[in-house]
């Protein structure tokens, strides 16, 4: 009985042995395969400086924009469907640039020396080219085409390159003179500039649309273009 029974101290002492005290012993056996991926891939710092902008001087990051518009002048001058630079890479600096040139050009001199008659005439220059370029854009989503609303305004704000070189050759012309042989130069360089905007810009445009509905997509797209022709072709210093 004496045995067989515990004393206080010793019950005391195995109340006081902690719960869990006997899974420190424990060991993982090695063949237990644990499963998971503790290590995770970085680039290395580097690449990472490399790939950073941060860092560069603002002279290299104008000309770095100054090659990109440069880079999207020169597909719309010789469009393929097979490049899509403008669509991937898209940007709003050459559209302002050639809006702006656009309506300068399209300002005429005031004889008496004021300024009130040309500022009217940028405005509208200015909102004519952005609004029919967000209308195309809505109608294009409208639609159900797959280009985003700023994928759009960049091509169709880069496609009119062809009309500011129609504008700058009529400009050159009229220095010349106006008359009848004038007048027909002119029209045959803005016809062929603006059959050339047409064609560029649904070169990058005409796949992003359904195919049943492409001609409801490139009608606003002609108009457009057309507007700012007739504009450039009536144009008299």
């Amino acid at each position: 009985m004496a045995e067989a029974e515990d004393s206080p101290g010793q019950q005391e002492a195995t109340s006081s042995k902690p719960l869990f005290a006997g899974l420190s012993d424990v060991s993982i056996s090695q063949d237990i395969p644990i499963e998971g991926e503790i290590t995770i891939p970085s680039r290395t710092c580097a690449q990472e400086c490399d790939n950073s902008t941060l860092n560069e001087s603002i002279r290299q990051t104008i000309m770095r924009d100054l090659k990109a518009v440069g880079r999207k002048f020169m597909h719309v001058l010789y469009p393929r469907k097979s490049n899509n630079t403008l669509l991937r890479d898209w940007d709003l600096w050459g559209p302002l640039i050639l809006c702006v040139s656009l309506a300068l050009m399209l300002q005429k001199s005031s004889v008496d020396g004021k300024n009130d008659s040309g500022s009217p005439e940028f405005a509208e220059v200015f909102v004519i080219i952005w609004f029919g370029a967000v209308t195309i854009t809505l109608n294009s989503k409208l639609l159900g085409g797959n280009i985003s609303f700023f994928q759009s305004l960049c091509v169709l704000g880069y496609c009119v390159l062809p009309l500011n070189i129609a504008m700058l050759i009529c400009r050159l012309l009229l220095l010349v003179g106006q008359g009848p042989i004038n007048f027909l130069i002119r029209l045959f360089v803005v016809l062929a500039m603006f059959a050339w905007s047409v064609i560029a810009s649904t070169a990058f445009l005409a796949d992003c649309q359904p195919p049943n509905r492409k001609a409801l997509a490139v009608y606003p797209v002609f108009l457009f273009y057309f507007v700012v022709s007739w504009m450039i072709l009536t144009f008299t210093p």
